[in-house]
């Protein structure tokens, strides 16, 4: 039961209500009185607007399913006709300033971590910097295997082949290091192709530089130039208990201060945010990514604050608000560290529909710095391009948030699960598998970059792409995830600080900068983007579909069972063959929605499903047999609250919001933490 005070006629959840004032609020010397006056008048103001959006959200899909289920097709006439499809803006550059540099000036990998997760999220921080020799030998991002007992000097011998054919083709020439005293330690710094810089350590005492003919004992690259810090698809935050906790880390983040302990091989160890870099000539590098702040959509509430009429509170408003007085404490300079040194609140804001949504994200952004005394525009928004309708009115998107833009990207898995939803009625979609063949998605993808560069985001923010998401699979990446570098993004995203370095070398290799300069000038159809991705005149066998019903449904009950049953909102989850993929809610909803298409259009039955859900929960349950903390499903089905969770996902898919699983997830992971023991 929460307990809640009475805040300027908001309900606060008591211990929510602590934390901002006896945590966030006294070293900005902010009065509390009017603090909470300025977020009740901010609610009061824009909760209601929150609504009206989402019905309008709700009346378009309406449209759109009324005339699929006529057999008319939703083209591009008719989306325009509805409002779903606005006119384009004249030509326009974003005016955005005050942007630090990792930002409009470099280009590299970007970590997005759970904001729940003390460690994790000192471990991305602290990703800035990575040792090449240590990515390199401890995964398969170069063949053979790492011999047990000890050092492998074999593998080592590998690994330090393959630094140094990397380092002959990024450095103009030979690498020569100045010799020093023996046993001295000698660190040069060098700058890539893309901005980053890489470090080459030389220590003729090291144990591996010792050895070497330079005495090279490392290569440090410059890695994760961002990090997002996830309090949206990643976290499983269904109360003010759990919104505390997110939040606290950010404070922790922005104060310098969060620390985390834990045990490791039986050794007691503490994480803390790492220092900047000092060399030899007195220049310092950053030893920290920058860090930016995922705030959740304007879908859901939140029942950490109650508004006057005793509804629940938007989380996204609540989001706006408790961030950016928490960065606050950067641009004040409270902090160990500085995190922006160009004095911005850095938000990327997510599942946002069209340009009407984007400026209200602007405006509410811009009621939150009036509260806080910030001048205009201090606070970011990063843009994700992960809705059909933002895909589709793209220019006019940015054009909203011209003035506070940082970054654009793309998100093949949400994308998807819109994409699917929208057009539920036109017919049965093509296999999940094929999905990235599709027409949609190739002009997707480059029309992402192509309308960012046009509207002047070049040297002014990011333009991202994806996520990478096998971590155990780094040769594989290494391979094909140097396409994103080369399509002209400046920022992609990928599973774990090793994956930062590995992707980091793609950087140091590829100027991204003369990619763009080099990209076609045309943007892709809007034709291109609308066609849906239907299986047209497919007679799949009855192995076709069990498999496919069963891959899905695999991975559907893999992440949910951590989701309702740990409150455990991204982790490696094994896919039907065991290997270790990186899920958050967006694989869940493709995966959700894509059964809901084929039952809708009968390719396959809802007996065939609950088929494919027993099966699958036996193989998870498989999977995770080493968890102390698993609870089976199989064979009680009946009473796992997961088990149930997965089956509402697909079998109420087709009424849920936008295809979202939010609303799911959180009514069941309520119910189980009301069965949790209290301790």
């Amino acid at each position: 039961m929460t307990d809640y005070a009475d805040r300027a006629g908001l309900q606060v959840a008591t211990t929510l209500m602590r934390f901002v004032e006896e945590a966030v609020l006294p070293p900005l010397s902010m009065d509390p009185n009017a603090f909470w006056s300025g977020a009740a008048a901010i609610f009061a103001e824009y909760a209601p607007v929150n609504r009206a959006l989402l019905a309008t959200r709700d009346a378009l899909q309406a449209a759109i399913d009324a005339r699929l289920a006529r057999g008319d097709a939703a083209d591009e006439a008719f989306l325009r006709e509805i409002g779903y499809i606005v006119p384009e803006p004249a030509p326009f550059t974003i005016a955005t300033d005050h942007v630090d540099a990792e930002i409009a000036a470099l280009a590299g990998p970007q970590l997005v971590v759970p904001a729940l997760n003390a460690r994790f999220v000192l471990n991305a921080a602290n990703a800035r910097w990575g040792s090449l020799y240590d990515a390199l030998y401890g995964t398969d991002a170069i063949p053979g295997q790492t011999a047990a007992g000890g050092y492998d000097a074999a593998r080592g011998a590998q690994v330090i082949a393959w630094a140094r054919d990397f380092l002959a083709g990024i450095l103009p020439g030979a690498i020569e290091i100045a010799s020093t005293a023996e046993g001295a330690r000698h660190t040069v710094y060098y700058r890539g192709a893309s901005g980053l810089h890489f470090a080459v350590v030389r220590d003729p005492g090291h144990p591996i530089g010792k050895d070497d003919p330079e005495h090279i004992a490392d290569v440090l690259l410059e890695s994760a130039l961002t990090a997002i810090i996830d309090l949206e698809d990643s976290v499983a935050a269904v109360d003010a208990e759990d919104k505390l906790l997110g939040y606290a880390n950010w404070l922790g983040l922005m104060r310098g201060d969060l620390a985390e302990r834990f045990e490791k091989n039986g050794r007691h160890l503490t994480r803390t945010l790492a220092p900047d870099l000092e060399f030899a000539d007195g220049t310092t590098l950053p030893g920290r990514a920058l860090l930016l702040v995922r705030n959740v959509g304007h879908l859901m509430t939140t029942p950490a604050v109650l508004l006057p009429d005793g509804s629940e509170a938007p989380e996204g408003i609540l989001d706006a608000i408790l961030t950016s007085v928490i960065g606050l404490h950067d641009l004040k300079g409270l902090g160990r560290f500085r995190n922006s040194r160009a004095g911005s609140i850095y938000v990327v804001k997510p599942k946002m529909h069209g340009p009407e949504e984007c400026a209200f994200a602007d405006r509410l952004y811009g009621a939150v710095e009036r509260i806080l005394g910030l001048a205009p525009n201090t606070i970011k928004i990063g843009l994700m391009d992960e809705e059909r309708r933002t895909s589709a009115n793209l220019a006019a998107c940015i054009h909203a948030l011209k003035d506070r833009l940082f970054f654009i990207n793309t998100g093949f898995l949400d994308r998807t699960g819109d994409e699917i939803h929208t057009s539920m009625r036109a017919g049965a979609m093509v296999p999940k598998g094929e999905m990235k063949a599709a027409r949609w998605i190739a002009a997707y993808e480059v029309r992402n970059v192509r309308i960012g560069l046009d509207c002047g985001l070049a040297g002014r923010a990011q333009i991202g792409k994806g996520m990478w998401a096998a971590p155990d699979r780094m040769a594989d990446m290494l391979a094909q995830k140097i396409a994103h570098p080369k399509s002209g993004a400046t920022t992609a995203w990928v599973p774990s600080p090793t994956a930062a370095t590995l992707h980091a070398t793609h950087y140091h290799a590829v100027d991204v900068a003369a990619c763009q300069r080099a990209l076609p000038a045309e943007v892709a159809p809007l034709a291109d983007l609308l066609a849906v991705p239907l299986a047209e005149g497919r007679n799949w066998s009855a192995d076709e579909i069990e498999r496919e019903l069963d891959n899905n449904a695999q991975g559907i009950l893999g992440y949910v069972v951590r989701w309702i049953d740990q409150g455990v909102g991204c982790s490696k989850v094994p896919d039907m063959h065991d290997v270790g993929l990186m899920e958050d809610r967006a694989t869940l909803r493709i995966s959700s929605q894509h059964i809901a298409n084929w039952l809708l259009h009968g390719v396959a039955t809802p007996e065939q499903v609950d088929a494919a859900l027993r099966r699958m929960a036996a193989k998870v349950d498989a999977q995770n047999a080493r968890d102390p903390l698993y609870f089976p499903m199989a064979g009680r089905e009946g009473e796992s609250l997961a088990y149930q969770a997965a089956r509402a996902l697909i079998f109420e898919g087709i009424d849920q919001p936008n295809g979202y699983t939010e609303p799911l997830l959180h009514r069941f992971r309520a119910r189980a933490k009301a069965l949790e023991p209290c301790v």
